[in-house]
């Protein structure tokens, strides 16, 4: 049985009170999860405090060497961090060891190798002056990471606060917690300077408002729900603290007439069910134009059975169990909500069991023709839930894209370029994809619009945000 503890000072720390962590897919008992309260916070910050001198000074190439052993010792024990996530989260382990646990690497070794992209400004003034526009670290700063993609979104916020010189308190999700406690340990093997990452086990709701309110906090970092993000916002502002929110969408996918109409279904399907949509870029509202939406219907449908509920930790499994009860249920809630509205079940639909698992387990879910004010359509369901709907001309497009208090993302299907670059105007979503889906560039502007967040993430979004500017003019 796996004991999380938290990483404190280069120390393994526990607390009093600890939490039941579940294996989702077994519901067997993973182990115990130490809950940080004010105390641990308060530890916490005291060392991040201390080694911040020392940290901020190195060299961003000794800073680099650090963020490269990480990778490499993760990367060394790869199959053990895909076991431990897939056990954590329910995702199928092909999913983990081919996309989660790679991509964390990526982060840290993409991070450890930017310094090209980190440089000083130098501007010669035609009233003979010079101006020089300095970076430095901000300080202690903290990264708070979701449970969907636990590894990967908890390197991509570590990974630039390190590398600019702050000291980080990081606080991943209490419902996935053993792969950063397993980067914890790593960074002890390789003496990573006490302080300089601390990690903070436990439920939000009892950590964050010491992290949110403490002065000496200089930004957040959070991806997560969106009311959680309007509180630490709220809660931050007390300070004038920086905060980067990455929060909810309610994303689009938008498959006109003239396009690959297979290709464009069957990644209609990935991004509506990758990670038993859990991802915040999911796709869960389909839109198709009326002239082929009965053959797109087909497609959409056949690609979804293919998608099978199993085991998680066999490799033949492409479909995983949800990540705890308390989400299961409300995701069967939306569902319940679907048949009370008799609105059109394609598949899925409710719960089912899976042969050696006694877990959290809903199928992929097409619901049709659900009104575009509905719930199914508005709220942020998070789980394996997509409502189909057609629509007429570009305008109705648009309109049912913008039709969301969210802005997170959209991906349109049409090799109509023009038309593609006309609609990216106006649609208010930070990101547009055409004729593809998540594909991602760590260099690129990362964020939403509206309720999906402000601050963006991406290298040179990163690098600012967790660093402040001097300008310095001297006349000659």
């Amino acid at each position: 049985m796996n004991w999380i503890k938290h990483y404190i000072g280069g120390e393994f720390i526990e607390s009093p009170k600890t939490l039941k962590n579940i294996n989702p897919a077994t519901k067997q008992l993973l182990g115990e999860i130490h809950q940080a309260g004010e105390t641990e916070v308060n530890m916490a910050i005291e060392a991040a405090e201390q080694a911040f001198p020392f940290w901020s000074q190195l060299s961003f190439e000794q800073r680099s060497s650090y963020l490269n052993k990480m990778a490499h010792e993760i990367e060394k024990r790869l199959d053990d961090f895909a076991a431990a996530e897939t056990k954590d989260t329910g995702k199928p382990i092909s999913t983990s060891f081919s996309v989660d646990i790679p991509r964390s690497i990526k982060n840290l070794r993409f991070y450890a190798n930017s310094l090209n992209y980190h440089k000083e400004a130098f501007y010669n003034s035609p009233d003979q002056a010079y101006n020089l526009t300095l970076s430095e670290p901000l300080g202690i700063v903290a990264c708070i990471s979701p449970w969907n993609l636990p590894l990967y979104l908890f390197t991509w916020k570590i990974a630039p606060a390190l590398i600019t010189g702050n000291t980080v308190i990081a606080k991943p999700s209490e419902m996935t917690p053993i792969t950063a406690f397993m980067l914890s340990e790593i960074c002890q093997k390789i003496n990573l300077p006490p302080g300089v990452l601390n990690i903070l086990h436990g439920k939000g709701d009892q950590i964050g408002k010491y992290l949110n309110t403490h002065p000496q906090i200089r930004a957040i970092s959070f991806t997560g729900s969106t009311r959680v993000g309007k509180q630490i916002a709220k809660e931050a502002s007390s300070n004038l603290t920086k905060v980067a929110l990455e929060m909810g969408g309610k994303n689009a996918t938008v498959i006109f007439n003239d396009c690959d109409i297979e290709r464009a279904c069957k990644e209609a399907v990935r991004a509506a069910f990758s990670n038993q949509g859990q991802i915040c870029l999911c796709g869960s509202r389909i839109l198709i134009q009326d002239e082929i939406y009965d053959k797109a219907i087909k497609i959409i449908v056949k690609e979804t059975k293919k998608l099978k509920p199993g085991n998680p930790l066999e490799e033949k499994t492409n479909f995983g169990s949800l990540v705890s009860e308390a989400h299961f249920e409300k995701i069967l809630d939306f569902l319940n909500y679907a048949k009370e509205k008799k609105y059109k079940i394609l598949t899925g639909g409710e719960e089912i069991q899976v042969e050696n698992c006694d877990g959290y387990f809903i199928p992929p879910t097409l619901i049709e023709d659900v009104p575009m004010e509905c719930k199914l359509n508005q709220e942020e369901i998070f789980g394996p839930v997509a409502t189909i709907s057609s629509f007429t001309d570009d305008e109705d497009a648009l309109n049912s894209i913008n039709n969301s208090s969210y802005g997170l993302s959209c991906s349109l299907w049409s090799n109509n370029h023009q038309r593609n670059l006309k609609l990216a105007e106006a649609i208010e979503t930070g990101m547009i994809w055409f004729n593809t889906w998540m594909h991602r560039d760590l260099r690129t502007t990362f964020g939403g619009l509206k309720n999906s967040g402000f601050n963006k993430e991406g290298l040179e979004d990163s690098f600012k945000f967790f660093t402040r500017t001097k300008n310095i003019c001297f006349k000659y």
